[in-house]
């Protein structure tokens, strides 16, 4: 079956107001840059996104918060953008920050299809506020669930006509556990191929998971934070 959309317009075509989107990298590193500067233009708002963070002030989902588009947030890390913490401290914007660990692994047990597990992250904490607490060899636990969405968008290296999609290096945090936890899920790769031509070895994501797909254009790959030396 062929995935292949035009572009980040037609991928986020479906998702309406008051959507639940997934949206993969870690930090600036391997965000899906094209789908979020459309959905700012789509302008879509009540959304519940689910990211680790929430990019920068003038970058990634800080777009999305700086046009109220976001009503909550589900992620480990207030980060560098200012946006994110005035809305967070004024009340604008409902956020549940989650241990970065425990994140990923609701993530994951999402996609898998695990309803909840038990981990001791955030035992003794506010995170423990209103959840099951267990006793499993001498230790406390956490009651956590897993974590699905209408929508997962994802951001590849190289993908092919059927979904198939590499991760390169540190772009792959999320963004394959985010692939299976999204009822569709839009992948935007910097390299797009024939069916066929990526090594059957090297797939992080079967293309069973992806519904669309497109060649993503004119990626900034910002760095949030750069380190240089004399």
């Amino acid at each position: 079956m062929n995935k292949v959309v035009t572009n980040a317009e037609e991928a986020i075509n479906e998702i309406k107001d008051n959507s639940t989107i997934m949206l993969g990298g870690f930090g600036l590193c391997g965000i899906p840059e094209n789908c979020i500067n459309a959905l700012v233009k789509a302008n879509v708002h009540g959304l519940t996104c689910i990211s680790n963070n929430a990019g920068v002030d003038d970058f990634g989902l800080g777009l999305l918060l700086q046009k109220h588009q976001i009503k909550k947030m589900i992620s480990s890390y207030v980060g560098e953008n200012d946006e994110f913490e005035r809305q967070l401290l004024s009340g604008e914007l409902d956020v549940d920050l989650v241990p970065q660990g425990t994140l990923a692994e609701r993530i994951r047990a999402g996609g898998a299809g695990i309803p909840a597990f038990f981990v001791p992250a955030g035992y003794g904490t506010e995170v423990q506020e209103g959840k099951e607490v267990r006793e499993f060899n001498g230790k406390m636990h956490l009651l956590e669930y897993g974590l699905t969405a209408d929508f997962a968008i994802v951001k590849a290296w190289k993908g092919d006509e059927h979904g198939n999609l590499i991760f390169k290096a540190t772009a792959n945090n999320f963004n394959q556990a985010m692939a299976m936890a999204g009822k569709i899920t839009i992948a935007e790769v910097e390299e797009l191929v024939p069916a066929g031509e990526l090594d059957p070895a090297q797939i992080h994501t079967p293309g069973i998971f992806v519904q669309h797909i497109f060649k993503g254009v004119n990626y900034k790959k910002r760095i949030e934070f750069l380190t240089v030396s004399d």
